[in-house]
């Protein structure tokens, strides 16, 4: 399985529009043009929504494919991940087939979504599927108890075995949550029992991302920033675009310094 990348960016997300933030992208054009930027920037990596004509989140599987065929034209370099993300849309079973009919090299999952359903046989089908097609999986886990889980179906066959991917995240959409680098603690204590340490990466909500990220990088994880999780700069100030927000961080990280975070964002 090819690994995770050291850094992706995840310029857009499920919920936020250019009204929170004009230089947010949500056609394909935009996206790709972004995926340059933050390809010049550092990045090595995206983590890919794309949004219907209406600018909503959608599992479409032919734009997904538009969106790759340019993306693989444009930034070859750049490893892309699309989402299932079901955003309140979508049921388990679209999740699947989109993924199914897609067959992309990379997806992320959430764990809680996917497991919704009672037949944990569909469940663990569609993981071998993944396996057998060759699809680096990537398992979205929101807490400590999600990294339980994960170990556990690890343990009973329906995650298959060997190595896999999974992104910590810290914080979440909810009016004045802020996430801290010590949130980290817990998700990677329970991590640390599990059979085989996965490869592993975290993103962070508010303006802590930087915080967070760097003390992820010092615990020997990967990261993704971005606007889907946040819109400003260490000191709060909101940022320019993506590609700003990738070459700030990795200044920072070349530095070896600390990221201060004040609290000016909404």
């Amino acid at each position: 399985m090819t690994p995770l990348p050291e850094l992706m960016v995840a310029p857009n997300g499920a919920t936020r529009t250019k009204a929170d933030h004009p230089a947010l992208p949500m056609t394909i054009a935009e996206i790709v043009a972004c995926a340059e930027a933050c390809a010049r920037a550092g990045a090595d990596g995206i983590h890919a929504h794309v949004r219907d004509s209406e600018g909503r989140h959608v599992l479409d599987a032919g734009l997904y494919a538009e969106l790759l065929a340019e993306l693989a034209s444009r930034v070859p370099q750049m490893q892309v991940q699309i989402t299932t993300e079901a955003a309140g849309r979508y049921t388990p079973s679209e999740q699947r087939a989109l993924v199914e009919t897609l067959r992309p090299a990379s997806v992320s999952v959430a764990l809680r979504e996917i497991t919704a359903e009672p037949d944990m046989g569909i469940t663990r089908r569609f993981f071998a599927f993944c396996a057998e097609a060759g699809i680096a999986v990537q398992h979205i886990l929101y807490d400590a108890g999600d990294v339980a889980r994960f170990g556990a179906l690890q343990a009973g066959g329906i995650i298959p075995e060997g190595r896999q991917q999974v992104l910590h995240v810290l914080g979440r959409y909810v009016t004045g949550q802020r996430a801290a680098p010590e949130d980290l603690a817990a998700p990677l204590t329970a991590q640390a029992h599990l059979p085989v340490v996965p490869d592993w990466a975290a993103c962070a909500f508010g303006p802590a991302e930087s915080a967070c990220l760097l003390a992820a990088r010092r615990a020997g994880g990967k990261v993704r920033i971005g606007f889907e999780n946040n819109l400003f700069r260490p000191d709060g100030v909101r940022a320019t675009d993506n590609a700003a927000q990738v070459a700030d961080f990795l200044q920072l990280a070349a530095l070896g310094g600390t990221a201060q975070a004040t609290d000016r964002s909404a």
